[in-house]
């Protein structure tokens, strides 16, 4: 497979295209338009709890998607709280706290379409500084940087915690290694890894990228906004003018 792209989108798609020729793409099917699960997500999984701060956190955040699901039974068994975005930031932020979970529900709890049962909605206000964070990816380089499916909720999320004036935590993510290419463009928006883990493989960033400062907010339609209350209560918080 090409390894060296033009644009983040020529990227995605050679990963996508290619997971499904080589097999290793998981259920939901297709991968296309999604962040792709994959063949060995439990054992990344279990390669990035190898890792400090990942392996003595406390508290992380989470994305949602299916090859994350392992990173979050995971962090649970391991007596850390998880805080999980809904999706497309709708509903801003969830609290899975381990303490609360019995045992035999944990599989429930970090499933997508089961955990209401357990989560508990937290406002921004209540979000505490994080240890580190697990991002889902489409395409990564061994430089550090990351490309999801093009929507930008996780640089999103990441932005919302420096907006709050948070301590820039260190970010991980978990792929199959199709998924690590040779290189594409990055924005200035775009979250910096730290750490890369595969099935087999820990893959440390000596120097990563820059890190978003904030939200860029002259890039936000009031259409986005309106999709994600989530950042109109940001902005009120942060006195931040309507644009």
């Amino acid at each position: 497979m090409r390894r060296e792209f033009p644009s983040k989108n020529e990227a995605r798609q050679a990963v996508w295209d290619e997971m499904v020729a080589r097999r290793v793409a998981g259920f939901p099917f297709p991968p296309h338009g999604r962040i792709p699960n994959f063949t060995g997500a439990r054992q990344a999984s279990e390669r990035l709890f190898e890792v400090r701060p990942w392996s003595r956190a406390r508290r992380i955040k989470v994305n949602p998607d299916a090859p994350q699901r392992f990173v979050r039974l995971m962090a649970l068994e391991r007596g850390i709280t998880v805080y999980m975005p809904t999706p497309r930031l709708r509903g801003g932020f969830k609290r899975l706290d381990p303490a609360r979970i019995p045992a035999r529900h944990r599989t429930e709890a970090v499933s997508l379409s089961k955990c209401d049962r357990w989560a508990e909605e937290i406002p921004l206000t209540r979000l505490p500084d994080l240890d580190a964070i697990v991002a889902g990816s489409v395409a990564v380089t061994r430089s550090g940087y990351r490309c999801g499916k093009g929507e930008g909720y996780s640089d999103l999320e990441y932005a919302i915690l420096i907006e709050l004036g948070h301590s820039p935590p260190p970010v991980a993510t978990t792929v199959h290694s199709v998924q690590v290419v040779d290189s594409f463009p990055r924005d200035a928006t775009d979250i910096p890894l730290s750490l890369i883990c595969t099935p087999e493989e820990i893959i440390p960033v000596s120097e990563p990228p820059p890190a978003p400062r904030g939200i860029d907010w002259e890039r936000l339609t009031p259409e986005d906004l309106e999709r994600m209350p989530v950042l109109k209560e940001l902005r009120r918080l942060v006195r931040r003018p309507p644009g």
